[in-house]
């Protein structure tokens, strides 16, 4: 008994010392090159340390604060408690977690209680045979001298840390994509009251040249010009009324739930984020908070660890079987003096010939984390350009939008005109349809410009990687 508790000292011993090396590369992360500049080229509008409110913040703030209307913060609460999409990617960093501690679990010896009753019977009454013993034990449990276990739990632990980043990422789109859905029905619903508005004032002016028909005061043509006019206005209306239709149904599918009206836009909004400026000299590296870089990063780690464990394979693997108990003949005695019993099984693995299996194991395993390595990289190049193209468009979308401002005050000037001029008799019919075609598109353009400079502001907010340090905005 005694030698036995001495073995199983040194086991235990041995067993502490295990898991402490480990074959896994290191520094794959240090090693990533992007190949992007180390600053963004910010447009003229961004604001030096101390100017204004500071765009610094605008990947800190949480999608509760950027958002201003009250209407969309309360839409965007609800997808995130309803949204099927976000439920499966929460639901698959529960998986992963559990994943991680089914691994973890093998580090650990697994100790078991095994209870056993043998009887063995024959025709003669007196070869009868019964057997009793219990004990406890550990089963198979390996020595993890060179980090094998310890790598594979570790790659567990990256895909699970991966998961989680993944659903983070999962849920700022799903919150963009709120947002993109909320202001083009606004939009929509904009143009679709721009087209009613436009198809009354044609329809007024086709009664009016109807009644200048019968009096010969306008031709037949005139009248079919405004007849084609008004009949092209009223396909413009129900396009756009099947349109903001198509919109609603997008926005309750995202929700996961029919929405109330009262949290949909009548119309376009002014203002539904915060400004989103952002300081000279802004660093490329904000990028690397990015949860889809991030979760990238993870997986690049969790490939290092798969190399570990497959050079581990090349080496001795010890497993451990062993147990302490009590056996007897009769049950009432199992538990007397000298019944106790003990085993002791270490075996012994030695790699010698796999036909090539180990090697194609870890070259694997390298290919994997060359492909970890190539995408951990393309996540950075994509996301420094994401943000690049949103900065550009930050600033051509407010030129845009001052120039169609202009537009439409020059078309509704001219529109005024025009109808002035046709109704004195100085100028032709067609000048007067073209001066309202000029007016409707210019008004589109306004409405069309509005929504893509709002959205833009919620892609530089999404591809900033915002949202993540505000309790009350996670899900």
């Amino acid at each position: 008994m005694n030698d036995f508790l001495t073995r199983t000292l040194a086991v235990a011993i041995v067993v502490l010392a295990s898991g402490c090396a480990t074959l896994a590369p290191r520094d794959s992360v240090a090693q990533a090159d992007a190949a992007i500049p180390a600053h963004w080229p910010l447009p003229a509008t961004t604001v030096t340390a101390g100017e204004g409110a500071s765009g610094s913040a605008l990947p800190d703030i949480g999608w509760h604060d950027f958002f201003t209307d009250p209407r969309l913060r309360e839409l965007i609460g609800l997808a995130l408690e309803n949204n099927r999409d976000l439920r499966v990617a929460i639901l698959n960093v529960e998986r992963a977690r559990a994943q991680h501690r089914i691994q973890r679990a093998d580090r650990f010896p697994n100790l078991g209680v095994n209870a056993q009753m043998t009887r063995v019977g024959a025709d003669n009454p007196l070869l009868e045979q019964k057997d009793f013993s219990v004990g406890l034990g550990v089963t198979a449990f390996e020595l993890d001298l060179f980090g094998r276990v310890r790598n594979l739990s570790q790659a567990a632990l990256q895909q699970y840390l991966a998961s989680e980043e993944s659903q983070r990422s999962a849920q700022l789109a799903l919150v963009a994509e709120i947002a993109y859905a909320w202001l083009t029905l606004a939009a929509d619903r904009e143009q679709l009251r721009i087209a009613q508005a436009t198809l009354g004032t044609y329809e007024e002016s086709l009664e009016l040249n109807r009644a200048r028909r019968e009096l010969g005061a306008v031709s037949q043509l005139v009248l079919e010009q405004t007849r084609t006019q008004v009949a092209s206005a009223r396909t413009e209306v129900a396009r756009l009324s099947g349109q903001v239709q198509r919109d609603l149904n997008g926005l309750n599918l995202l929700a996961g739930v029919t929405l109330e009206p009262r949290l949909l836009p009548d119309g376009m909004v002014d203002e539904v984020t915060v400004s989103g400026q952002l300081p000279a000299g802004l660093p490329a590296e904000v990028l690397l908070r990015r949860p889809d870089i991030i979760a990238a990063e993870h997986r690049l780690l969790g490939a290092d660890a798969n190399i570990g464990a497959a050079r581990a394979a090349f080496f001795p693997s010890i497993r451990l079987t062993g147990s302490i108990g009590s056996a007897s003949n009769e049950l009432s005695g199992l538990f007397e003096s000298g019944t106790s019993i003990w085993t002791f099984m270490p075996q012994i693995n030695l790699p010698i010939f796999q036909g090539g299996r180990l090697r194609a194991a870890l070259g694997m395993a390298k290919a994997d984390r060359g492909i970890a390595l190539a995408q951990y990289e393309k996540a950075i190049q994509s996301g420094f350009r994401e943000v690049a193209d949103a900065l550009a468009l930050t600033e051509t979308l407010r030129e845009q939008q001052e120039a169609s401002r202009t537009l439409l005050d020059a078309a509704t000037n001219a529109e005024r005109l025009a109808q002035a001029r046709y109704d004195a008799g100085l100028d032709s019919n067609l000048l007067r349809l073209d001066a309202q075609r000029t007016l409707y598109a210019a008004q589109q353009q306004v409405v069309a410009v509005e929504m893509a400079e709002q959205a833009n502001r919620v892609t530089l907010y999404k591809v900033l990687g915002g949202g993540w340090n505000s309790p009350r905005d996670q899900p």
